[in-house]
Formats: C-alpha cells, sequence, structure tokens
C-alpha cells in the first residue's frame, strides 16, 4: 500500500508544492464522498492525513475507503484528542460533518488553532454557535468554507446569471417551493435531525441550501421573517390519524416494519450495515427509526415570508411528505420573469428496485431534470436550453469537491457570512413560528 502521508519535504526538494492536508472530523455516510475523494479523484489535490469520531467502529468503516484506494489507513482520533490531532498530523484545513449543533465547536477550534474550515450545511444549529463561530473567525482570519453543494450545479449558476444580467430588470419577489418526497422526507424523521435542538429543525438543515440560493442569487440579505411551520405528516399521532402508523420502533428486526414503505432496512446494504448496525454497541445511535413513533420535535410542512434588504420579497415552501422530488423558482422583476422547475426524481416507489437498492433510502439524484423559462414583458415566453450537471445533485457535489480541494476562488465558494446569513433566515423563521409574530434578523441578532 502507499503511505498517503505527504513527504513534505521530497516534494519540495523535487520543486511540487505540498498538498494539504486534511482531517475529517464525524464519520458518518455523508462523510464518505470527502474520504472517497481525498483518496481517489482528488488525491492530487489534498491529503487525507486524519479521521476524529466519538465512534471507533465509524472510523474504521472510513479507513475501509482509504485502504480500499490503495493507501495505508490514517490514524484515528477521539473528540477529546481534536486538538491534538491538528499538531500531530500538522492538520491544515479540518472537514467537519458532525451532527449539526456540534459544528460550532470544532470550527471555532480549528480557527484558534491556526486552521481553516470546510463544514458541511449548515454551519451550526443556532444563534450561539453562530456568534462564536463569527468572532473566531474575526480574531483569527482564517477561511470558513460552507458546503453549499447547490452553488455548483451549473443550473443555478446559469439562473443567476440571468438575474445579474438585468434580463428582467431588478428583482421585486421571487417564489420557491421544495418537495421532498417519501423516501427522502421521511429519512429526516428517522434519524438525529428529528430532535430539533440537534438540527435546528428542516428551515436550519434543509432550507439553508435554499436561503443561501436565494441570497447568492438576489445579491441580498434578509432583513425580517415570518414563518408559519407544523409537523403535520409525521409523528405518532399524526400516524394513527393518517391511517399510516405501524407497530414497531425502528427497522431492522422487526417484522412489523416488513410491510412498512416507510421502514428503513440497513441490513439491506453491506456498507450501511458497517457504518451503523456494526457501530451501535459504541454510543447506542439508531439510524432506522420509525416515522411515526413519538419524539419528534420538528416540523415537516413550513411557510416562509423574507423581506431582503434590496427591498425584494421570498414567498417559500418546504413539504416534506411529497409523491415527488424537485423544486420550483419563480423571481420576478421591472422586465420580467424567469421561471426554474426541477425534477430530482419523479415519483415515490414503495418498492425495492434498481434506483432503490435499499427499502427506505432515498433514491440517488442522478437524473435531474430542469426547464427554465424566461417571460418578458409584452413578449412570448422564451425556453432557455439548460445544461444539467452528471452525477448527484445536478452535478453540484463534484463541482464543489474540484472547488474546495482546489484551493482557488472561482466566485461561488460560501464562507462565514454567507453561511450566517442562510442560517439566520431558518432561525428567524423558527423563532417566527415560536411566537407568531415577525422577527427582524438585526433584532434576533441581539439576543
Amino acid at each position: 500500500m502507499n503511505d498517503i502521508t505527504p513527504p513534505t519535504a521530497q516534494d519540495t526538494a523535487a520543486g511540487r508544492p505540498a498538498l494539504r492536508r486534511f482531517a475529517i472530523v464525524g464519520t458518518g455516510s455523508r462523510a464518505r464522498m470527502y474520504t472517497k475523494a481525498l483518496v481517489t479523484t482528488h488525491a492530487d489535490r489534498g491529503r487525507l492525513v486524519a479521521l476524529c469520531d466519538s465512534n471507533t467502529t465509524r472510523m474504521g468503516v472510513h479507513n475501509g475507503i482509504v485502504t480500499d484506494a490503495g493507501h495505508d489507513p490514517v490514524p484515528t482520533y477521539s473528540p477529546d484528542d481534536f486538538s491534538r490531532m491538528l499538531d500531530a498530523e500538522s492538520v491544515d484545513e479540518v472537514i467537519v460533518c458532525t451532527v449539526d449543533r456540534t459544528h460550532a465547536d470544532y470550527i471555532v477550534a480549528a480557527l484558534d488553532a491556526g486552521r481553516d474550515v470546510i463544514t458541511e450545511k449548515p454551519m451550526t444549529a443556532d444563534l450561539e454557535g453562530c456568534r462564536r463561530i463569527y468572532a473566531a473567525q474575526e480574531r483569527t482570519g482564517g477561511r470558513v468554507t460552507v458546503g453549499f453543494n447547490y452553488r455548483y450545479n451549473p443550473v443555478h449558476g446559469q439562473l443567476r446569471d440571468l438575474v445579474r444580467s438585468g434580463v428582467i430588470g431588478e428583482v421585486g419577489s421571487v417564489h420557491f417551493e421544495w418537495l421532498l418526497d417519501l423516501r427522502h422526507g421521511a429519512d429526516y424523521f428517522r434519524r438525529w435531525h428529528r430532535d430539533k435542538a440537534n438540527s435546528g429543525g428542516l428551515l436550519v438543515h434543509k432550507a439553508s441550501h435554499h436561503f443561501d440560493l436565494v441570497n447568492w442569487w438576489i445579491d441580498s440579505r434578509p432583513r425580517e421573517v415570518f414563518a408559519w411551520g407544523d409537523l403535520f405528516f409525521y409523528g405518532d399521532e399524526n400516524g394513527r390519524r393518517h391511517g399510516l402508523a405501524a407497530d414497531y420502533e425502528r427497522g431492522h428486526g422487526s417484522d412489523a416494519a416488513e410491510a412498512d414503505p416507510f421502514a428503513l432496512h440497513l441490513s439491506d446494504s453491506p456498507d450501511l450495515t458497517r457504518l451503523y448496525l456494526d457501530a451501535e454497541h459504541e454510543d447506542g445511535y439508531r439510524r432506522d427509526l420509525n416515522v411515526f413513533s413519538p419524539g419528534i420535535t420538528i416540523e415537516d410542512d413550513m411557510s416562509v415570508l423574507v423581506r431582503y434588504a434590496s427591498g425584494a420579497k421570498l414567498s417559500y415552501h418546504l413539504t416534506a411528505y411529497a409523491p415527488w422530488e424537485g423544486y420550483r423558482i419563480a423571481i420576478t422583476g421591472s422586465k420580467g420573469r424567469l421561471e426554474l422547475d426541477v425534477t430530482e426524481f419523479p415519483y415515490t416507489s414503495p418498492d425495492k428496485d434498481e434506483t432503490t437498492p435499499v427499502r427506505g433510502m432515498p433514491a440517488p439524484k442522478e437524473s435531474t431534470t430542469a426547464r427554465l423559462r424566461l417571460r418578458r414583458h409584452w413578449a412570448p415566453p422564451e425556453d432557455i436550453p439548460v445544461a444539467v450537471g452528471e452525477g448527484t445533485h445536478g452535478g453540484g457535489d463534484t463541482r464543489m469537491l474540484d472547488s474546495l480541494f482546489g484551493g482557488g476562488d472561482d466566485g461561488i465558494r460560501p464562507d462565514h457570512a454567507d453561511g450566517a446569513h442562510a442560517l439566520l433566515t431558518g432561525l428567524a423563521a423558527n423563532a417566527s413560528i415560536a411566537s407568531g409574530a415577525p422577527v427582524v434578523v438585526e433584532e434576533l441578532l441581539k439576543g
């Protein structure tokens, strides 16, 4: 096998720049994308030098990815040894993939140790964490990048370019509807995201993607937010009311779950078995809870109104129990309107098939279709050709990895300010749901 720790002195002597050294903290499913990239497709751009997690089994799964790629396993560390890891492995940049509520802890510790940070979205899950990250970045000058992969979807970049070109004039309003289907939506209600203390709810964990896109498209920031939100579909009471409830605690090993299309069957997948079932003995984390069980504190149906500094207004709706997956966007300006319709998955099958080999898991978003239409004032509509990227999230993941590990400024890479503005929209929406009143973002920051 090849040692993936770079021989810095040899590289320098040979005239090659030393590759940046990355450590990943949090070794769940999403983190696999970064591990795989650093030992395969992007191994010439960066080195994976350490893993950090409270669960040694999951770190072992990631090291399996490393060894399968022909490299020696990397050192592993517990969260208590995070700071020691940074020095021991000469880490340049930390990739944070932990539970959302802990993001700020690792981001701040890394910045204070002089390291840069890439964090999965959302940047953090609460206002206090946001303040801590901002303060750490200001005192250290370190770089924080938020993994808003939807910015890298070429269709979204095309929409931004059209808005910035002035083809629809000054933007007055944005309508944005996002639909999570019965597999993808349900998945947030099986795992740690179902607890708002962990994730901030879907208006933080999921919608931060969408709020960031709007901020980016119209080049503005939220000023005032009003929202409604309910747990309408999932949860024990709703399951009984709609006749959907099944009597089991978790999918694995349950006879009652066999006929439930909402159940997740981790044992269908050797990868998920190794990553979760085989790791449960260490921390008790169960990835496959019943979506119609008690204990869910997040909403599944949310409406948000936002007024921006520019004067533009957003009407946003997120549904987590739709029969298909995709979204509709309309941006209306003083000269016309742009309409984007995207289908990420056209319908949800209850059965195991070639698109969903693991019963209950969301289908991969690898066959996205999109239609972009320009409606100018006093003119017939024009269909604008769009090029949907290949791979997951409309090509966004691949392009994002190129940006993150390329290290340059591509004009897309979101920083801590972008992460904060997207987060603040969701946090203000949560506060509005709780109070029943509009929330001024500036007042929210004052606390």
